[in-house]
């Protein structure tokens, strides 16, 4: 039922002024994304970290965006998702490194960050900036939902599970070359079409892929002709036709 409803006038108001990508859609799939926005705000429930209060307008545009990355996938869901945190700016997180046999903590300062089986944490200024701005390659709701998608396989290695009919080596095969090609472009200090954090592993080169896919397809399709290509059969979509 909720997939068939459509938004509120309230809601869909939102979107049209706060998220450009929303007014461009074609009638479809605005229409499918209204339904899994209803499904996701009824499922999900938003927490405002410390004392800061989530208001509906936030909810709205990161669900939207979240729900992006799924509208022409109607087999996929955010599953294993509850909470989604919320912090007004870039937050503080502990972060283990090690260097050899020592582990080492210390505070790191993030925009957001996506936990296997647990919460999204988000920063809002960082989410409206990426709804609002969505030619930069640049948007951390869709980096962090990648990773929830990447999860549902129970690991997040950046091999999100694939259709039946996409074969997992031709997968392989084009974001295992891009990913070295990366590593290697940014360990010597090259520039890089995609943004270099993604040469950090595997996981985060698919979030950061896929931010590019959405924000940047033109640019990424004659940059990463083959990453670009398996991104359209996984997402079944080309955001090029929404320009």
């Amino acid at each position: 039922m909720l997939l068939a409803t459509p938004l509120s006038d309230g809601l869909r108001r939102i979107l049209k002024k706060s998220m450009p990508v929303f007014n461009r859609l074609p009638t479809e799939e605005r229409s499918r994304l209204e339904g899994l926005i209803n499904r996701f705000l009824s499922e999900v429930k938003f927490f405002g970290g410390g004392d800061f209060e989530v208001t509906e307008e936030m909810r709205v545009l990161i669900a939207a965006q979240a729900c992006l990355l799924i509208v022409n996938q109607p087999d996929r869901w955010y599953k294993t998702l509850e909470t989604i945190i919320v912090y007004p700016s870039a937050f503080k997180a502990r972060e283990r490194t090690y260097d050899g046999a020592l582990e080492l903590e210390h505070d790191s300062v993030r925009a957001g960050e996506s936990w296997g089986r647990g919460p999204v944490v988000l920063s809002w200024d960082h989410a409206a900036y990426g709804a609002f701005i969505d030619h930069d390659g640049q948007n951390v709701v869709l980096h962090e939902f990648a990773h929830q998608l990447d999860d549902l396989t129970g690991s997040t290695d950046g091999s999100p599970p694939l259709a039946r009919d996409h074969r997992v080596s031709d997968w392989a095969r084009a974001f295992r070359a891009s990913y070295e090609r990366l590593r290697e472009d940014a360990g010597a200090g090259r520039e890089t079409f995609l943004d270099p954090y993604g040469a950090t592993n595997p996981a985060e080169f698919f979030a950061v892929a896929t931010e590019t896919f959405f924000e940047k397809p033109d640019a990424m399709k004659r940059e990463e002709p083959a990453v670009h290509a398996e991104l359209v059969r996984y997402f079944r979509l080309d955001p090029a036709q929404w320009r």
